[in-house]
């Protein structure tokens, strides 16, 4: 079988009948779905197709119920609760925003947490959802543990991005920065394990603890954080957001995003909205003008998210290019 180049509503039908036939409902399959799209929009391999197959294997194991319907509440004027009921993070984040972002206009700045949830796919298309509306977005979201504390053996949190956008006054993000608190998202080190790729240095150690730059080696010992400690406590600062204010599962009690074993992760997701205009009438736009331009102005330098940017429209020019041994795991799914 040779490679094949999808359009974008072509990866998202694929997704969401794959999904559908391993036992997904058509509400949780489409915004999974609508998330995969995304993701081989901006070139985000690895939360893309990839997935589907993982997603598929879940659904049939029970690591997600296909079935799941979230429930939404508003304890508070300006917070707001999902509980994903173990369905996919996707479905659970689609049936809480509309609340949400009623929410952050009336008060300004409001949360929306994310309860026995999973993997949410890219983070920072979260962040930019806000942005597009004019709002600025604050995300975070845990994982299964895999990052030990420096000096330590034991892992006892996960990879744990964060996520901001900011909004540029015409539907779009300023800039994006969706960065987690490992030197490189997990996702990545699958996708070279599955390609029979190296990892690059300074990403991971084995079992026993020490450097190494082979893949399979990286997934059976632990990630190494960006930045060393700072990093881990960064990781720290996602993972009291997340998990214990969200009420998800913190990343050491949660079962793996790959593989069978275990049972629904119910990790956990947090959100927090601002409207610009509640703190600053046209002070926040002219600011971000000014920092920005001081950025893009140097040569050689960019803005963050500017690389999914550019991916953006050559893919949507180009369509998504999918390697046969991909295509045959998804049918396989």
């Amino acid at each position: 079988m040779t490679d094949l180049t999808l359009t974008l509503d072509q990866v998202e039908a694929l997704a969401t009948e794959t999904l559908v036939s391993a036992g997904a409902s058509r509400q949780q399959a489409a915004s999974v779905a609508r998330s995969t799209r995304l993701a081989e929009r901006d070139g985000v391999r690895s939360h893309g197709l990839m997935y589907i197959p993982i997603y598929a294997e879940h659904l049939r194991c029970g690591k997600v119920l296909g079935a799941a319907v979230p429930t939404v509440t508003r304890p508070r004027p300006g917070a707001i609760h999902v509980d994903a009921a173990h369905g996919f993070a996707h479905a659970a984040i689609d049936s809480g925003w509309p609340e949400f972002d009623a929410a952050v206009r009336e008060q300004g700045v409001a949360a929306m947490a994310v309860s026995r949830s999973y993997n949410c796919g890219v983070l920072g298309h979260h962040a930019e959802r806000l942005a597009e509306s004019g709002l600025v977005g604050l995300c975070f979201t845990n994982a299964p543990a895999s990052m030990a504390p420096i000096g330590g053996t034991k892992a006892v949190i996960g990879t744990n991005p964060f996520a901001l956008a900011v909004p540029d006054g015409s539907g779009g993000a300023r800039l994006v920065i969706d960065q987690s608190a490992s030197a490189i998202a997990k996702s990545e080190i699958i996708l070279r394990a599955r390609k029979g790729e190296p990892i690059e240095p300074g990403w991971a150690l084995d079992a026993a603890g020490h450097p190494t730059e082979d893949a399979e080696a990286a997934l059976a010992g632990s990630m190494l954080p960006v930045g060393g400690q700072k990093g881990f406590g960064m990781g720290l600062m996602v993972e009291i957001f997340a998990a214990a204010l969200s009420g998800g599962n913190l990343g050491m009690e949660a079962s793996p995003f790959s593989g069978p074993k275990g049972g629904p992760p119910g990790t956990g997701q947090f959100f927090i909205g601002f409207d610009p205009a509640a703190f600053s009438d046209d002070g926040f736009g002219a600011a971000m003008t000014r920092l920005t331009e001081a950025i893009t102005s140097q040569e050689g330098a960019r803005l963050p998210g500017a690389r999914r940017a550019a991916n953006r429209a050559r893919i949507e020019r180009g369509g998504v290019t999918v390697d046969a041994t991909l295509m045959d795991r998804i049918k396989a799914a």
